[in-house]
């Protein structure tokens, strides 16, 4: 019997060896070139990419061998790329779109797939539908080994290395940040994202120091590559240890950031995206669109209505917030999982941009991180934050979660009268000091996910408390 292949909320994600093999690998890939072949985009070629985890170069070239073999000229990256330096080289190509072999923050058996369209973005929820409708048993799938794809040409080795990082200089002007004195840590948790910075910012009076920054895909130190507690903690000793003036984290493939302050305090997911969405339009002056998910700040809807610009909610993932990007030529997109996009760029995260900003943030107003954050709470209040995710035991508990969580009604939650609920993407239920708890399942992993926002510093525990009663797993 064929597995049967299912897209999450960014692609497809499995157990490496065991629903995650070269043969259902090269299914999917087959369903992209037969996505490509149906949209005229095949004579366009596409590019491939991959990450440090397990495998994945070989994955990346068995992805690009089914490609050539349905006839699409192939630019497969000469090394371990991350996905928004992948999603440059898609129009810098003038490509039809890319595939990445990457798993982002999952635990280190898992690998992944994802796909992205001719724009670098994340391919819309009737796309993704589509290509999971043409993926075949694997008697259907076209290949053409890659010594052979090579000498035809249909396959060509590149390194979009300094073709992105002129892109970027025109994104930020990396010169004051390379003569600031800076001293930087950073945390590549052993994936993409190491070597980047050093690269960009080289041959001034910034000094970085990375850890984390060989390939090693178990991950050491920490569950998985993902940029929140506990997994940074040793990056914020670092941080601390070295006397250094700011931490930045990367995901495993370095689309997502987060960071500490000099005081090896956590910057959390919410505080970073308010912080770049004030970067933009305080220091950099600058007007647009703001796109966030249905799980990220507040904060932003207040800058918006400060700063006199709309800000759009979408259901989470990138399948979400790109498409909406691209509609309003917004000036950033995010997510709460750290992900953020830019206008001028292209609509998919990047870690190492957002970075950049931050650093540049830093250095313009002459500020340290903490400083950052009592200047944007100045404007917006304080907010608090925090997430809980519980592993699934089974589908039935699932959808027994998800019965009880849709007949619940709460009139209050932790003593904040309620306001509205939303089920654009799980249950969030919104709260009379513009707060939120938020109860969704994971589209990539089998977890529940428990949030909530809150102005009320010691409301954050009873919020989180009473979804996991909701969701009857207190």
């Amino acid at each position: 019997m064929t597995f049967q292949i299912k897209f999450g909320t960014d692609g497809w994600r499995g157990a490496i060896a065991e629903d995650y093999t070269f043969d259902n690998l090269r299914r999917c890939a087959q369903g992209f070139a037969t996505y490509l072949l149906q949209h005229e985009g095949a004579e366009k070629g596409a590019v491939v990419g991959y990450d440090r985890r397990f495998n994945s170069e070989h994955f990346g070239a068995a992805a690009a061998e089914v490609l050539a073999g349905n006839g699409i000229k192939v630019w497969l990256t000469e090394d371990a790329t991350p996905p928004p330096v992948l999603s440059f080289s898609v129009p810098h190509h003038g490509a039809a779109g890319a595939i990445n072999i990457t798993a982002s923050h999952n635990p280190p058996t898992d690998n992944g797939f994802k796909v992205r369209d001719h724009n670098g973005g994340a391919v819309a929820p009737d796309g993704l539908r589509e290509i999971e409708s043409l993926i075949p048993p694997i008697e259907e799938v076209k290949r053409m080994p890659l010594a052979e794809a090579m000498h035809n040409g249909m396959i060509e080795y590149f390194d979009p290395t300094e073709a992105y990082i002129e892109r970027v200089k025109t994104l930020v002007d990396v010169e004051p940040i390379k003569q600031a004195g800076l001293k930087i840590v950073v945390d590549a948790m052993w994936g993409n994202g190491y070597g980047w910075l050093p690269r960009i910012l080289d041959g001034g009076s910034t000094t970085i120091h990375e850890i984390h920054n060989v390939r090693n895909p178990i991950f050491p130190e920490m569950k998985r590559p993902e940029p929140i507690p506990p997994n940074v903690d040793v990056g914020l000793q670092t941080t601390v240890d070295q006397k250094a003036d700011v931490l930045i984290i990367y995901d495993g493939d370095a689309d997502r950031v987060g960071a500490g302050t000099e005081a090896g305090e956590f910057i959390n997911q919410l505080q970073m995206y308010a912080l770049l969405a004030l970067y933009l339009l305080e220091e950099r002056e600058q007007r647009g669109d703001i796109v966030k998910t249905l799980s990220t700040t507040t904060m932003l809807n207040k800058l918006g209505h400060m700063y006199d610009v709309p800000v759009h909610e979408t259901g989470v993932g990138f399948k979400y917030v790109a498409p909406k990007m691209v509609e309003t030529d917004a000036l950033i997109g995010g997510e709460e999982s750290g992900g953020f996009a830019f206008r001028g760029h292209v609509p998919e995260r990047d870690g190492i941009v957002a970075s950049l900003f931050l650093l540049d943030f830093m250095v313009r107003t002459g500020k340290k991180p903490s400083e950052l954050i009592d200047h944007l709470y100045s404007k917006v209040g304080a907010h608090f934050y925090k997430r809980v995710d519980t592993r699934l035991q089974s589908q039935e508990q699932k959808e027994e979660i998800r019965q009880r969580v849709s007949e619940a009604k709460p009139e209050s939650i932790a003593g904040l009268k309620m306001t509205d609920i939303n089920t654009t993407d799980g249950f969030r239920f919104s709260m009379e000091d513009g707060g939120w708890l938020l109860i969704r399942f994971s589209g990539t992993e089998p977890l529940i996910r428990v949030y909530c926002e809150t102005t009320h510093e010691d409301k954050v525990d009873p919020i989180i408390e009473a979804g996991m009663e909701l969701a009857g797993l207190a």
